[in-house]
């Protein structure tokens, strides 16, 4: 069913479907009318679950009965104190200690709040085509689109934007393309932004809005060497790639390197709004007293949510679901490259894996385009991301099966025959 848009929701706010949902359930979601779809998008990789998984919908249900909301710089709560020592679990390192928010750009702005007053420096180096978010802090730091800052300006100072290694972008191998990004990542060191006045890194291990972008373990690691020896912090934005939607329950493994801050958010709690950063506890206490709160971070029906959002993905296997499926999605995605001139790159790790459509050698957003709206007429929900929205990105649910992803896979072929 076409969704009715009401006049009291704001107009600059751009519906990339026309569905109206009524309901969902695992992998789909049902309109007004009982018209099933497959949805891929994930809600940009937040029901990592599935919609409504049985088991989130319980611990919320039993926790809705119990406290609401118990404002976590007035009072605690078991699910709060629960959560944290599980998500301690799963952090790298010695990294034990996590501060709450509701939304990914809140941790975002943590997280340079801690970086600056930890190492007493101004300045955050970030990477070209990286999305932190939309608030001042974050948006600044964000280089994925203009959309983010256009009308904004002048933005938050302190930023300086390093080259990231996209071998594609730039038509070299990934070899070329990393030794000339850590090139000039210590340029930028002799020339913008001294070490001295340098905080440290904020990046992505796998871009997103980007363009579903992968780093490398080169690169990564050597970020990590010049942020050791220039005593700088190496926070890495897990937003979108982390909690097991790579195939790893981190993204930044992939590459072996150790990071001192770790951003989550989206798939941390099957839905609810629920964000955070992770330091060690000698990283986190150099912040300063009381440069840390919020109204709504660490809701306790989130946190039971949360909780029950790990104990699926552990017992279900959803990570190595991921690793698995998603290797058998990119190889038939890449068969499909093989037959369609259009797609001229597929990249990506898990379930995160990105398609990028051109023309004549650019990028074509408008085909792009087409092709999802072809797919949403087969019942297939899919997004896009890139600066020219060229990618066409591959979300599936971490529960998606073989037969789900196949069934995706057929109607998008029938909508780049449709669409050629």
């Amino acid at each position: 069913m076409t969704a009715n848009r009401p006049g009291n929701l704001s107009p600059l706010l751009k519906q990339a479907t026309d569905v109206y949902a009524e309901r969902g359930e695992g992998c789909y979601l049902f309109d007004t009318e009982g018209r099933r779809y497959t949805d891929f998008t994930s809600g940009i990789g937040v029901t990592s679950t599935g919609h409504c998984h049985p088991k989130v919908v319980a611990a919320a249900q039993e926790q809705v009965g119990k406290l609401i909301h118990g404002q976590y710089t007035t009072i605690m709560h078991k699910p709060i104190q629960d959560l944290s020592a599980r998500l301690a679990e799963k952090m790298p390192g010695d990294i034990d200690t996590i501060f709450y928010a509701s939304a990914g750009t809140e941790a975002a702005e943590g997280a340079m709040r801690l970086m600056r007053q930890a190492t007493g420096r101004p300045n955050i180096v970030v990477f070209h085509g990286g999305f932190h978010g939309r608030t001042m802090g974050s948006a600044s730091m964000t280089t994925s689109g203009t959309a983010y800052t256009a009308g904004l300006q002048p933005i938050m100072g302190g930023v300086v934007v390093a080259p990231f290694p996209n071998a594609f972008r730039y038509g070299w191998s990934e070899e070329q393309a990393t030794e000339f990004c850590l090139r000039e990542l210590d340029y930028i060191f002799d020339t913008i932004s001294s070490p001295k006045d340098t905080a440290g890194f904020l990046i992505e291990p796998i871009q997103g809005e980007g363009g579903f972008v992968p780093a490398n373990t080169k690169f990564m690691q050597g970020l990590r060497e010049r942020a050791d020896h220039h005593g700088m912090v190496l926070g890495v934005d897990e937003v979108q790639a982390g909690y097991g939607r790579t195939g790893k329950f981190w993204s930044h493994t992939h590459f072996d390197v150790q990071p001192d801050i770790v951003m989550t958010a989206k798939g941390l709690a099957s839905g609810f709004p629920l964000s955070g950063f992770a330091a060690s506890r000698s990283l986190m206490e150099k912040g300063w007293p009381g440069s840390q709160g919020g109204t709504y971070g660490g809701n306790a029906v989130a946190c039971a949510a949360a909780l029950a959002t790990l104990d699926v993905i552990e017992e279900e296997g959803l990570v190595e679901n991921a690793g698995e499926q998603g290797a058998h999605l990119k190889e038939r995605l890449e068969s499909l490259k093989a037959q369609h001139e259009c797609i001229v790159d597929v990249r990506g790790k898990g379930f995160m894996i990105g398609c990028e459509i051109h023309k004549d050698g650019q990028p074509d957003g408008d085909r792009a385009d087409r092709i999802v709206k072809a797919c949403e007429a087969s019942n297939l929900l899919l997004l896009r991301c890139g600066p020219r929205k060229q990618v066409i990105r591959w979300l599936p649910p971490l529960i998606a099966t073989r037969q789900q992803i196949d069934e995706a896979l057929d109607i998008f072929a029938k909508a780049l025959d449709a669409t050629a």
